[in-house]
């Protein structure tokens, strides 16, 4: 019997070799193919049962040369680079890593939004240029005291629900927004907004946590930064196309917004003369958010063991895909694709 094939994307800066390994030890060949080319990734797992996902776009034209395939395992929370709707069509398992990284981007929000608030690269800035205090007093935006804002969160999800718990000591009142919550399980001491421009207008600081969907891109967009208190602050550790560059880039300009802090960018890496780049208003760090020494591990190991406990029992442990189950809006009654996850390539797939 041939051994299952299983092929890494992208994995940028991580070393994929603890899920090589594992997969290897469970019986299966596995390959790296280190691009986000399609062309390549249809070469390389032209045979693959499983493809390991990076940050490579899984369309359905690249599907279309995947035959074998059976199941993407992201290796992220967040699972945009997947048409999840043509993956379910085609009877397809996606599974994600909904708690690789949670604390790790909750302490990345707090840091940033602390930073921002407490203005620490202008303070840098003016010692390093050689400046002092009155230098600093003399800026535009002062230092706020946190006890006296209000913190609001875009998405109550994992992240933010850990976000909210580390900076309720900190900040003077939480509040969030979220129709995709059900009010019955809504956290206690984070004051729930039905309207996202009535949450901004209640905020000084606006931090984003929701995944990047057709509703949720350009989100954040002049209307709703001019709804922001004044002087107030943008965070976002989501998605980069959740916010508008231009209206960011104005509100900045204009005052309207004291700072933003971005993990994430519309194009990544951003250009040299991208203006989100070389704003001295935004406060930047390289989508590291999830970064650590112990997420660095999970992200690679995760996956793999998603494939791992699909391949021994038909199903992933956090799948976002299930193909067993109806798709939303359509009829129970209707039989879904039932894949055997023992079943060999099919006919036409390279051996």
């Amino acid at each position: 019997m041939n051994q299952p094939v299983a092929v890494f994307t992208d994995t940028d800066d991580l070393d994929p070799t603890p899920g090589v390994r594992l997969l290897e030890e469970a019986g299966f060949e596995v390959r790296v193919a280190g691009t986000r080319d399609p062309d390549v990734i249809a070469e390389v797992a032209a045979d693959a049962v499983a493809l390991i996902v990076g940050y490579a776009r899984i369309d359905a034209a690249l599907l279309d040369r995947l035959p074998a395939l059976r199941i993407l395992a992201t290796m992220s929370a967040g699972h945009d680079m997947v048409d999840t709707a043509e993956a379910r069509r085609r009877g397809l398992w996606v599974a994600n890593l909904p708690d690789a990284a949670t604390e790790d981007v909750a302490v990345h929000a707090l840091a940033s939004t602390l930073s921002l608030v407490r203005r620490l690269p202008q303070a840098d800035a003016v010692v390093r240029t050689g400046g002092w205090n009155a230098d600093f007093a003399r800026q535009a935006h002062l230092p706020r005291r946190a006890s006296e804002l209000t913190l609001g969160l875009v998405g109550l999800g994992r992240i933010a629900r850990s976000f909210a718990a580390l900076a309720a000591p900190v900040f003077g009142r939480i509040a969030a927004h979220d129709p995709h919550t059900d009010p019955a399980h809504w956290p206690a001491g984070v004051a729930r907004y039905d309207d996202l421009g009535a949450l901004a207008a209640a905020s000084e600081v606006l931090s984003l946590h929701v995944p990047l969907t057709p509703d949720t891109r350009g989100l954040v967009d002049g209307a709703l930064l001019g709804r922001l208190r004044a002087g107030g602050f943008l965070v976002n550790v989501a998605r980069g196309e959740l916010v508008d560059p231009a209206a960011l880039s104005a509100a900045l300009d204009s005052g309207r917004l004291a700072g933003a802090a971005l993990d994430v960018f519309p194009v990544e890496p951003p250009a040299a003369d991208d203006p989100l780049r070389t704003h001295p208003g935004i406060q930047l760090s390289p989508h590291s958010a999830f970064l650590s020494d112990t997420s660095r591990r999970a992200y690679v190991r995760g996956p793999a063991e998603n494939v791992l406990a699909w391949h021994r029992t038909g199903r992933p442990l956090t799948p976002v895909v299930d193909p067993s189950a109806p798709a939303p809006g359509v009829d129970p009654n209707t039989p879904a694709p039932v894949v055997d996850p023992t079943a060999p390539a099919p006919e036409g797939a390279a051996a």
